[in-house]
């Protein structure tokens, strides 16, 4: 798995969201910080982050000078981050400014969790705090980080890579993906997918799934997976198999796995069992502790079964997980 969910979110006061926005910043991915961090959350009766921008200079100019930021707090606000989001710029090639980089360096050092929305990987590198980690950046930018900053285990074909407290994210919509799995190892599945829903976005996409998938033109109109999928979800609880998916579909297991694929770029199998996963985490925080009982509803068999995938998926075990996100655990 590309992530991993280990990384303890501080308990004590709000938690607190910094933006660094410097020259030539992406206003796509300052507009999905501020939509999953900074947004007020009436639906769900509280507000769970404490969401700041910043700036190097009192007036920053935006990406091909689409407009100017003004009226936010200096780099000073990056000393009381809990998380830190980094600049992202298209220009890759032009260093960052020193004392971005170094308000960077002081976060890390204190322990922040610092997180970088596509070419914002450039910026971690560049701090330094990379080396000898994992992350991703976009992949028309692959070769030049790769180039450039050797020392940084470097995975070019996924949505986003959690390695604790250092978390990068590809393309711009996969700031997305990275923000609300961020939402989701903070505030458990169901907290997930209310903002998601409020997004009108795809409540989980895993880390793993590819950045670019090439879709051929299909050769008959019914190829879509919506059916399926929906009728898989209605039926988690059931012995479900790659054969069961296929015969429902009316095609062969070979044909499904080609358009999962193409489609969803992953495969039936690992699809089936992050579905149960999400539906486990759901029954858990509502409250359900018989972990057996949770196994079999969500289709993961036993709870040894449950344990080891939970631990896999969210490094933390079921009894863990209820503790953190279960009822009365706010």
């Amino acid at each position: 798995m590309p992530q991993d969910s280990s990384h303890a979110v501080p308990t004590a006061g709000p938690h607190r969201v910094v933006v660094i926005v410097d020259e030539n910043s992406n206003p796509f991915e300052l507009g999905c910080a501020t939509e999953v961090f900074g947004l007020r959350r009436p639906e769900i009766g509280r507000d769970l982050y404490d969401f700041r921008l910043c700036s190097p200079e009192p007036g920053i100019l935006m990406r091909d000078g689409f407009f100017t930021l003004t009226g936010v707090a200096g780099l000073e606000a990056v000393d009381s981050a809990d998380t830190l989001i980094v600049p992202n710029r298209p220009d890759v090639d032009v260093p960052r400014r020193p004392a971005v980089l170094d308000a960077v360096r002081r976060a890390h050092a204190r322990g922040a969790r610092l997180v970088g929305f596509c070419s914002g990987a450039f910026t971690l590198a560049e701090a330094g705090v990379l080396d000898g980690r994992r992350a991703t950046a976009h992949w028309q930018w692959a070769d030049a980080f790769r180039a450039r900053f050797p020392a940084v285990r470097l995975e070019e074909d996924v949505l986003f890579v959690d390695d604790g407290e250092l978390l990068t994210s590809a393309g711009s919509a996969a700031a997305l993906d990275l923000g609300l799995h961020i939402v989701r190892r903070d505030h458990g599945a169901e907290i997930a997918n209310t903002v998601s829903r409020r997004l009108v976005f795809a409540a989980h996409r895993d880390g793993g799934q590819r950045q670019f998938i090439r879709r051929p033109m299909p050769d008959i109109p019914d190829e879509s997976l919506a059916p399926v999928l929906a009728w898989a979800q209605e039926s988690l609880d059931a012995p479900l198999t790659v054969s069961d998916l296929a015969a429902h579909a009316r095609v062969s297991p070979a044909t499904l796995h080609r358009r999962f694929r193409a489609q969803l770029g992953t495969t039936p199998l690992a699809w089936l069992t992050r579905e149960r996963l999400a539906l486990a985490t759901r029954l858990i925080e509502r409250g359900e502790s018989r972990f057996e009982l949770v196994a079999r509803r969500s289709g993961l068999g036993t709870a040894a079964n449950l344990r080891a995938l939970m631990r896999r998926e969210t490094g933390l075990a079921p009894s863990a997980y209820r503790r953190r996100f279960g009822p009365g655990a706010g």
